[in-house]
């Protein structure tokens, strides 16, 4: 039995970047000698192994065979007789076709260490193609490694995947799970257009690839299309180190403009209200984690009236918060003007644009949080005295807030 680290640990040591997991294939083993050893089985598809001590995952060398469509379309044969080699041969990328054995040797039989060094995504053999699951992982990549680019044969390969039809083969919860992976890098945007460039964002997210070609609203860059927009919101979210949550709500806000009827551009009338309609299928499509969906639907909805929040009566104001539910749930209304706050730095030249809406929104949250509403219903003889009174209380404190502050406002 041959124990070697393969992978990502490989890869990211190879780069100088911190090692988060490491992995290990084993060569010359079967899964009763693993467990005599103490390993504990976890893999469902194929021998995987949990280390005794360090819980590090051990899995058998194994070969794949497509048997059918998508990623879950293979047989997979593990035996004591398989090679490091052969295990290695069916890995996506060279750059993760890397092992390191015991005494610290690299084995690199597909040019992966000189493919790391010239900053190439690079395919490992035609089996690539077998598997539909590796169109979003090079994406994936490509938002993480934003030094490197993909070579030209892995993209030609990719799009080969998505005229074949293999890409529709995807099922939901990988989709989303390599989305949210992507969308967590450094770069999000390069993984969109990398799929955008392959073809496969037409296939995965409609909606985000109808935003391409289609202009900005006309009071921004006209020069610069909502696609675009998007993509320079969901970097900033990233430089900022948004959660996931709310980097999601930024990709899917502006979802509405792609169904601007040509004739009304550069005007997006009523976008907001047709993006909203548009993440709620998305969502269930996609089977995206309701955090995640209660967010997008929220910033879809009403980042239109955050950007124009000093023009608001002190009546809209107070709509605003309740209907954003920002009483009740005041994270989710932080996370909401974090992602209206990307959005506004979503233009050229203003990355680093400091969004004086999210202060102002907060300020006027606890104004309106310091009523007790609690106290005045104590007062009231019915629901709708209580509803009446705490409204009229509500209205009362941010136009003192206001007043306070000292700006004009409108009556």
């Amino acid at each position: 039995m041959r124990v070697y680290q393969v992978g990502g640990a490989v890869r990211d040591e190879l780069l100088g970047l911190p090692v988060q997991d490491r992995d290990y294939v084993v060569v010359g083993a079967t899964p009763e000698e693993m467990i005599r050893q103490g390993f504990r089985p976890v893999g469902k598809d194929f021998p995987v192994f949990l280390h005794p001590r360090t819980h590090e995952e051990y899995a058998l060398a194994r070969t794949e065979r497509k048997t059918g469509r998508g990623y879950r379309g293979f047989q997979v044969h593990a035996s004591p007789e398989v090679t490091l080699e052969q295990d290695l041969a069916r890995r996506d990328l060279t750059i993760n076709a890397i092992a390191k054995d015991p005494e610290g040797r690299l084995i690199d039989p597909h040019g992966g260490m000189k493919d790391i060094r010239a900053g190439i995504l690079r395919h490992v053999s035609p089996a690539f193609a077998e598997d539909p699951v590796r169109i979003l992982r090079v994406a994936r990549f490509a938002a993480r490694f934003e030094q490197f680019s993909i070579a030209p044969e892995t993209l030609a390969l990719m799009r080969a995947m998505v005229d074949n039809g293999e890409v529709d083969a995807l099922v939901a919860e990988r989709v989303w799970q390599e989305i949210a992976k992507g969308l967590m890098e450094k770069k999000p945007s390069r993984m969109f257009y990398v799929l955008r460039e392959s073809g496969a964002l037409a296939r995965i997210l409609p909606e985000v690839e109808r935003l391409f070609g289609v202009p900005q609203a006309a009071q921004y860059h006209p020069e610069i299309d909502s696609g675009i927009h998007v993509m320079m919101a969901v970097d900033c979210a990233a430089a900022r180190d948004y959660s996931l949550p709310v980097r999601f709500a930024v990709l899917t806000h502006d979802l509405g403009k792609g169904t601007t009827p040509r004739e009304e551009w550069p005007h997006h009338i009523a976008h907001e209200a047709r993006g909203f309609e548009l993440i709620k299928p998305l969502c269930q499509r996609l089977r995206i984690p309701n955090d995640c969906r209660d967010l997008a639907l929220v910033t879809a909805r009403f980042h239109g009236l955050v950007h124009r929040v000093f023009e608001l009566r002190p009546k809209t104001l107070l709509k605003l918060l309740l209907e954003t539910d920002a009483l009740r749930q005041p994270r989710r209304f932080k996370q909401f003007l974090q992602a209206c706050a990307a959005d506004a730095c979503g233009r050229a030249g203003f990355e680093n644009h400091a969004f004086a809406a999210e202060g102002f929104l907060l300020q006027a949250l606890d104004a309106v949080a310091g009523i007790d509403a609690g106290a005045l219903a104590g007062q009231c003889a019915g629901p709708a005295a209580i509803k009446e009174r705490v409204a009229r209380a509500r209205l009362a404190a941010i136009k003192k807030w206001l007043q306070h502050r000292r700006e004009p406002v409108m009556q």
